[in-house]
């Protein structure tokens, strides 16, 4: 039997373009679990910190409007990290987006990063 070998989620592998230099990204305060390259987020309006988006939250981080850029495990506190924030093209298929998201969510969370450049193809 051949070996099957199933690869995680690769830094940036969503990414189709951006800006020139690094002027898509950011580095910013990620908390509240561990997550993986292309990761969409929204931004907790008290703290100013990036969590996963969650369309049902009454935080701020209902609205969608960051993808992570690589690995990041925030779930025993604070970690900083790099995001998309604007002028970029994803791809999305290689999103990944809160547990039980649904497409109207998604549809919503993909307009959110449109209204701050972030383009889903």
């Amino acid at each position: 039997m051949p070996n099957v070998i199933t690869e995680s989620r690769r830094t940036a592998e969503f990414l189709i373009s951006e800006a020139n230099g690094h002027r898509s990204r950011e580095e910013v305060t990620v908390t509240g679990g561990a997550y993986t390259p292309g990761t969409v987020l929204g931004r907790v309006t008290t703290s100013g910190k990036h969590t996963i988006h969650d369309p049902t939250a009454e935080d701020g981080s209902e609205t969608a409007v960051a993808v992570l850029h690589a690995v990041v495990d925030a779930s025993d506190g604070d970690r900083r990290a790099t995001i998309i924030a604007r002028d970029a093209e994803v791809n999305g298929l290689a999103l990944s987006w809160f547990d039980g998201a649904t497409d109207p969510q998604k549809a919503a969370g993909v307009a959110d990063l449109a209204a701050v450049g972030i383009i889903v193809r």
